[in-house]
């Protein structure tokens, strides 16, 4: 959801074509040119916007020095701060990246209410209102009232507005959008946060990501503009390196504000008080406000996203579902972690190759050239009518009119003996079990992981977990033909336990072959995704499992567009475990966010197998 400023567009720095025996600039390189020409080129300037309730907003604003023609407007807006502060202070990453500086652009970046030096209150996700009365507030009108003010106080613009922004500045251009000013005419919400407990940032089906929810409450309310990028003033002080160590000793969840945070993340408290999908929760989703958008629409998001992979997906689908007249909705996903598309040349990911330099097309050839249309009518580029997707594993970009596709093909893959994964049902009865123990929960990657969440665990290999014995493994044949892999995965899982809750994480995986070249017999992760079980009927109101008593768990993992190649072979992985990615449940049926030490127990789950009760996969395949 919620990164810092080096994840946004202002490092958005495409270097120029040169000959082979030129090195390619270093990122400090690249800045120092971009702030030079910047320099040359723009003015700072930087004002206090009054809103409709009072409140002022601190505002950058860089205007072009030419004044021979006229400029649209890019905004920005974010809780993370605009800074270097100062009308004399360029710093070296202002603005949002040379393409833009020398394309000419009135660039405009914003200090959120309550953030940083802007006025008023900060809530987190602030609660859309659909009803707002004359002062009454949310992003959405402050988004109005900013472009409002800014088209009559700035001279040089040519009555055009683009907004975008990364994570929770995503979040801030997708509540823009809502109602929006006439003149905001395209808008890139990437990564945004859509619903942080419903798939994004906090929770997924119920689970709590700790690990990067405990990382970002320990700083965010330490940002200020004093400490803006100052070398290790937001970091927390962690004691160690083992951070599997770390969470196993401050034990249950209430341990984390007298232990840590001692009252400084309000939030993080505020959280714990809804365990459940109450109206604190529901309040902050933004999906059922995103229509009528009017608009160009261009979401983005990144297959390894760890944060807010769901909420571009749930962005992208609502303005489909709801916004018949959107000039434009496109929906494109690369190979990126959070916020990867905006720097670095994304042509790999740890091990993983993708043969291009994804990070670098997309800058240039797909979201400058979105905003060129419809800021410049510049027609640059003709993106496709829906989704412009990277399929990993045939390492290429495909086009679609419709997302998930229409013509794909729904095929499940079947639990069997074994550890078979098949198209066909057991037509036997049977059942896998194991024993799982909160004491040693199954780490989310190989050795002792990260205070925040290690990046790359998404296409991690997962030989180390499936030959523990708590975790569950089925796999496919060696397969004779690709299979080509596009849109939400849907589980069906049929299970028992002997206590009165449990997690089940279900992990679909690409297995190399054994003579694959320095990757002999990987087992990548494609996606993998927790659940619940006390949820397993509803978010809002949980309920016990029965011991012994067959239920069933359904729920989509989200989406993907991957190639499971030729020779390869399809996993799945089924554990009660993910630490400490995922919080622990105790494995008895409580208020996980208040349990102690004596409410966590060992269990046996059972996951049954056969005709009247089968558990699997179902995939969306296409040519």
């Amino acid at each position: 959801m919620r990164r810092f400023p080096a994840l946004f567009l202002f490092a958005l720095f495409i270097s120029t074509p040169s000959l082979a025996q030129v090195p390619k600039p270093t990122p400090a390189e690249e800045a120092k040119d971009h702030k030079e020409y910047v320099l040359a080129n723009y003015t700072k300037f930087e004002y206090q916007i009054p809103m409709r309730d009072g409140v002022k907003l601190f505002t950058v604003v860089y205007v072009p020095k030419d004044t021979a023609k006229t400029y649209p407007m890019l905004m920005h807006r974010t809780p993370y701060g605009v800074g270097p502060y100062g009308v004399d202070n360029y710093g070296d990453r202002m603005g949002n990246g040379s393409l833009y500086a020398k394309s000419g652009y009135i660039l405009v970046n914003q200090d959120v209410r309550g953030r940083m030096k802007s006025g008023g209150a900060f809530i987190d996700m602030r609660p859309h209102n659909p009803l707002k009365k004359k002062a009454e507030v949310d992003e959405s009108s402050d988004t109005f009232d900013t472009i409002e003010w800014l088209l009559k106080k700035v001279p040089g613009h040519n009555g055009k507005v683009g907004l975008y922004g990364i994570s929770y500045p995503g979040f801030y251009a997708a509540a823009g959008m809502i109602d929006a000013h006439p003149a905001l005419k395209a808008v890139s919400p990437q990564a945004p946060v859509m619903d942080m407990f419903d798939g994004d940032d906090w929770r997924h089906n119920g689970a709590l990501l700790l690990t990067h929810n405990f990382g970002f409450e320990a700083v965010f309310n330490k940002m200020t503009p004093q400490l803006y990028r100052r070398p290790g003033s937001t970091e927390f002080d962690f004691g160690t390196n083992d951070f599997y160590q770390f969470f196993m000793e401050m034990g249950p969840l209430k341990n984390a504000d007298p232990k840590h945070f001692k009252g400084s993340s309000p939030f993080w408290n505020d959280v714990m008080k809804h365990p459940n999908y109450d109206e604190f929760c529901k309040s902050r989703d933004l999906r059922p406000h995103v229509k009528n958008v009017k608009p160009a629409v261009l979401t983005v998001g990144g297959w390894y996203d760890a944060e807010d992979l769901a909420g571009t997906i749930h962005c992208y689908n609502r303005v489909a579902a709801t916004s018949p007249d959107c000039p434009q909705n496109v929906l494109v996903m690369g190979p990126w972690v959070h916020g990867g598309w905006s720097r670095g040349d994304g042509d790999a990911l740890g091990p993983v190759k993708f043969n291009a330099k994804t990070g670098e097309y997309y800058r240039k050839e797909i979201e400058f050239a979105f905003f060129e249309n419809h800021l410049k009518g510049e027609k640059v580029a003709a993106l496709p009518k829906a989704a412009l997707m990277f399929e990993t594993g045939t390492n290429r970009w495909r086009r679609f009119d419709t997302w998930p596709p229409k013509d794909a093909e729904k095929v499940t893959f079947h639990f069997n003996a074994n550890q078979g994964l098949t198209s066909t049902k057991s037509q036997a009865d049977g059942h896998d079990e194991y024993i799982s123990d909160p004491a040693k929960p199954v780490p989310y990657i190989e050795g002792n992981g990260s205070g925040r969440y290690e990046k790359t665990y998404m296409i991690a290999d997962q030989r180390f977990a499936g030959r523990r014995t708590d975790v569950l493994v089925y796999q496919t044949p060696v397969l004779t033909d690709d299979t080509n892999v596009a849109g939400p995965i849907e589980v069906e899982l049929h299970v028992s336990t002997t206590g009165t809750d449990a997690d089940f994480i279900v992990k679909l995986i690409d297995v190399y072959p054994d003579d694959f070249p320095d990757m002999n017999g990987y087992q990548q992760l494609i996606r993998g995704e927790p659940f619940r079980g006390k949820f397993r009927n509803s978010m809002s109101k949980p309920e016990p499992f029965e011991p012994g008593k067959v239920a069933v768990i359904k729920f989509s993992m989200p989406d993907v567009s991957h190639s499971f190649r030729t020779g390869h072979r399809i996993m799945v992985q089924v554990q009660s475990t993910w630490f400490p990615f995922v919080d622990r449940n105790p494995q008895t049926f409580c208020d996980i966010n208040a349990a102690t030490d004596a409410d966590f127990k060992k269990a046996t789950h059972k996951v049954h197998r056969s005709a009247e009760m089968p558990s699997g996969v179902t995939l969306r395949v296409v040519k």
